[in-house]
């Protein structure tokens, strides 16, 4: 889930004839009021050199309402033209709320015998957004975005299941040119957690996760 998270900001920012800048601001052990005034430089000075920027924040959850609150001038709706740059500007927070709201969703088509591919944005975008109403919930900064419709889309990412497992395990072994066999990807995939415990069918881990298990196949 992560890996497919970072691919999509990697995907888009690639796509994009302007600037990307990623952050991951949780980490930062920098004083949230200094780096709020430094955020807040950068991404003025970057809207004002770039056409078209890209920001990407990962665990947007854990994001001080410091940095929110510097971030949402440039994430409003503006007329003026000399906010012009930020109107062509694209704010993408990377965050895992909602993860147990998406895989309910993606279970209960499972029992239900029809395929992931049916399931529907509205449902999805309606279940992340009851997510994050939740008042006892990790996203409460988020939640002012929402409540100011400053969130243009949700883009969830569905759980892997044991064949996209396999293919994460098989990019691996080509990502450091290894050779593999069909038998070696079966082997990476019954390493993983499969979840619910009764029926295993989604791994509890992302992509990241697994391709640290074919370290234990390098000779």
């Amino acid at each position: 889930w992560g890996s497919a998270r970072d691919s999509a900001g990697c995907a888009l920012g690639t796509g994009l004839l302007g600037l990307v800048w990623a952050w991951r601001l949780s980490e930062i052990p920098t004083p949230p009021a200094a780096l709020q005034v430094q955020l807040e430089k950068q991404i003025s000075e970057t809207t004002q050199l770039c056409q078209q920027s890209l920001f990407i924040f990962d665990e947007a959850e854990k994001l001080h309402f410091g940095l929110l609150d510097a971030i949402k001038p440039f994430m409003a709706h503006r007329d003026n033209k000399d906010q012009a740059g930020n109107r062509r500007s694209i704010f993408l927070f990377l965050s895992s709320i909602g993860g147990n709201a998406i895989n309910e969703v993606a279970l209960d088509f499972r029992r239900a015998r029809r395929p992931r591919e049916e399931i529907p944005m509205e449902l999805l975008e309606q279940r992340l957004r009851r997510e994050l109403l939740q008042p006892a919930g990790n996203g409460a900064g988020l939640l002012h975005f929402l409540e100011e419709n400053l969130i243009d889309f949700f883009v969830p990412f569905l759980p892997l299941e044991r064949r996209h497992v396999r293919l994460c395990a098989r990019d691996a072994f080509l990502a450091r040119a290894l050779p593999y066999t069909e038998a070696a990807l079966d082997e990476v995939a019954k390493m993983m957690v499969f979840v619910p415990k009764e029926e295993k069918l989604f791994s509890a881990q992302g992509c990241k996760s697994v391709s640290q298990r074919i370290n234990y196949f390098l000779p």
